[in-house]
């Protein structure tokens, strides 16, 4: 039985990453906008600039869908097919590769035609920088960095945590990490109620950043990229951003792609000036497609580890958890017989 399940997350984890190939994001009755939705109607109620507040908002929101997870997950114990198919939903729902690729596209076409305005109005489908005084290499390094960072957050991450705990990661992950984007950035509002968001994001995202840099420099030549200079400026320069791991990912695009990324990013309301990734010119529109290639690769190569994981690592560790936990009672057995013979033993030498 183990088996089947580990087979039926494998076999979720590739069917939603091809229904995320095929359609895309569902366009309406977006599960993910519906948790947004839910999650800032309990920001409204329970809302204070208090950290432990924001530790509360936190759990209650990522708790939420991860107990859902964990309860679809025992109903389908003994049904693998049913299994299979709650993941693959799963795994469609939270990941994002097609529509990364697509506006990343759609991007170059604009800039590509000289299109400004219409490239200004698209860069909001991708972050949240003010485009309004952005010229062509700002937009398409605005492009480029977002396709990096996001290619981890809506692909990488996903699936490794998909792959590690099954639905119930898939879930939980995507909730922290859209609760990062509703709470987590820099604001007077959010300085300290979304502070435990932005952390646990960090958290959750330690792993699949790192594989998305290393994946990065491997599928580098796919894109007629120099792996070697991938590598290099990935170790130079990968810890040099502000975030702990958005720099991971910039860092080897910017190697693979051979351009210059970081800078002065504008925001609605503030700035920030980040130092330098890469080197060669700024990112043009010739980049753009080029970007969303090793975006594509690095989905399949992620895609490959996570769906062998459930067989293979995921299997011994599970087998290992289980051997230990079944030698739990008879370690504390034993612990209790040595102390009820030492207990003895002091009440026959105070006999004597």
């Amino acid at each position: 039985m183990r088996q089947a399940t580990a087979t039926a997350n494998a076999a979720g984890l590739v069917v939603g990453d091809a229904l995320d190939s095929l359609l895309g994001d569902p366009r309406r009755w977006h599960p993910v906008a519906g948790f947004g939705r839910a999650a800032g109607a309990l920001e409204q109620r329970i809302y204070r600039p208090d950290r432990a507040v924001g530790v509360a908002f936190t759990t209650l929101a990522v708790g939420a869908p991860m107990l859902l997870g964990v309860a679809a997950t025992l109903a389908t114990r003994q049904h693998p097919v049913a299994r299979a198919a709650l993941v693959a939903a799963g795994t469609w729902t939270v990941l994002g590769g097609r529509t990364l690729r697509h506006e990343s596209r759609v991007m170059g076409r604009a800039l590509r035609r000289g299109d400004l305005p219409a490239a200004r109005r698209r860069l909001g489908h991708l972050c949240g920088r003010d485009p309004s005084a952005l010229d062509e290499p700002e937009l398409a390094r605005a492009t480029v960095e977002s396709v990096a960072e996001n290619t981890s957050d809506a692909v990488v991450a996903p699936l490794v945590w998909g792959a590690v705990a099954g639905l119930p990661g898939l879930l939980g992950y995507r909730a922290a990490n859209t609760l990062d984007a509703m709470v987590g950035h820099r604001s007077p509002r959010y300085a300290r109620f979304g502070t435990p968001a932005a952390r646990l994001d960090d958290l959750l995202n330690l792993v699949p950043a790192r594989l998305t840099g290393l994946l990065t420099i491997a599928v580098a030549p796919t894109a007629h990229g120099d792996r070697g200079r991938a590598w290099q400026v990935w170790r130079r320069d990968r810890n040099d951003h502000p975030s702990p791991n958005a720099g991971q990912c910039e860092a080897a695009m910017a190697g693979a792609l051979g351009v210059r990324l970081g800078g002065r990013n504008v925001y609605f309301g503030r700035s920030e000036v980040r130092p330098f990734l890469g080197d060669g010119p700024r990112p043009e529109a010739r980049h753009l497609k080029r970007a969303a290639r090793i975006s594509g690769a690095v989905g399949l190569a992620a895609l490959g580890i996570a769906a062998a994981y459930p067989l293979t690592v995921g299997r011994l560790v599970g087998a290992v958890g289980r051997s230990a936990l079944r030698g739990v009672p008879g370690v504390l057995a034993a612990r209790v017989a040595s102390r009820a013979a030492v207990g003895s033993g002091n009440r026959l030498r105070r006999g004597r």
